[in-house]
């Protein structure tokens, strides 16, 4: 049996950007970083005295004899591109609810192909499993996916991941001091809004708007708070800047795309800046999943009374990125 563990991620500016149709005209990056919320895969080989030859399990269970009955898609596209000829039993199970901004699709891509290029053997370095993960969900599940999420998920850690216009995809690890690190990640707090939704739904106004270059001058203001946030981790600046500087990011996010936010989560926002909070966003594509929060630590017990209708995740950052735990 092999068991990979793979985590998802908080993205902090740049978001949409990693999006092809974007940074292949005018370049992306994204400012990040892994936490300890995982997706974990567990694949082994399925045994003779089983009458199907796959059986795969997440939120339901499949029993199949063939590749193409298989529904989850990731699980039928990663077999089918590795040319896998045995039967398999594979379980999926995940810390947090699926589509909901986090990377949870593409964290399991990444944890599929690990998991299943180290049960035949194979040898794969961790920018290796983000290039094919991008690959199966772009060109052979046709996905309408940026290259954020898979080098996350992938490399773990605290990153700073840029995308040039000669598709060359590059993750530059940023230095934090123990201090400051954990100064930032103590004022990050998590909510879940309750709603899952698919990211090609909220995305697909957004892809539209940049193709048409509506949104060409938002996109770079974006993108240019990534270096902002980065000069202030670097600097001897308050922290609290950060936390404005997400508000500002939100801004201009929800200016995107019209599916971004509604009235049920600007109330959400609001609230948590009337409680004392400097900042926050949606992450991933918008239209639902979590709000993380800068807060100030003075402030944290008001932001959760502003926000008590909601379920709080606390989490840390995480370094390690995809790995095998489990190996026999």
């Amino acid at each position: 049996m092999i068991i990979s563990k793979t985590p998802v991620r908080v993205s902090f500016f740049g978001g949409g950007s990693d999006y092809p149709d974007y940074y292949l005209q005018h370049g992306g990056a994204v400012l990040s970083t892994s936490i300890d919320k995982y997706i974990y895969i567990s694949v082994r080989k399925m045994t003779g005295i089983f009458d199907v030859k796959y059986r795969i399990g997440y939120s339901k269970l499949e029993l199949c004899n063939e590749v193409d009955e298989i529904q989850h898609t990731i699980v039928k596209a990663c077999i089918k591109h590795l040319q896998i000829k045995d039967g398999l039993e594979i379980h999926i199970v995940s810390d947090l609810p699926a589509r909901t901004g986090i990377g949870s699709s593409s964290a399991c891509t990444v944890g599929m192909l690990n998991a299943l290029h180290t049960f035949l053997g194979n040898s794969r370095t961790k920018h290796e499993l983000a290039l094919e993960a991008i690959y199966v969900e772009q060109v052979i599940l046709n996905e309408r996916v940026g290259v954020q999420d898979q080098l996350a998920a992938a490399h773990g850690g605290f990153n700073h991941i840029t995308f040039s216009t000669e598709n060359v995809l590059s993750v530059t690890p940023v230095e934090l001091n123990v201090e400051l690190r954990n100064m930032l990640q103590n004022r990050l707090m998590m909510f879940y809004t309750g709603i899952a939704r698919f990211a090609h739904q909220v995305l697909e106004e957004q892809i539209q708007n940049i193709q048409q270059q509506k949104i060409t001058p938002n996109m770079k203001e974006i993108k240019a708070l990534v270096n902002k946030g980065l000069e202030l981790l670097s600097s001897n600046n308050s922290l609290d800047k950060f936390g404005a500087l997400m508000h500002e990011t939100w801004l201009m996010k929800r200016g995107l795309s019209s599916a971004i936010s509604n009235d049920f989560l600007d109330d959400i926002y609001q609230r948590a800046l009337d409680g004392g909070a400097l900042g926050g966003k949606l992450l991933g594509a918008g239209g639902g999943g979590f709000f993380v929060f800068y807060v100030p630590d003075s402030k944290q017990e008001s932001v959760l009374e502003a926000l008590h209708d909601l379920h709080q995740i606390p989490f840390k950052f995480e370094q390690e990125g995809t790995s095998i735990i489990y190996k026999s």
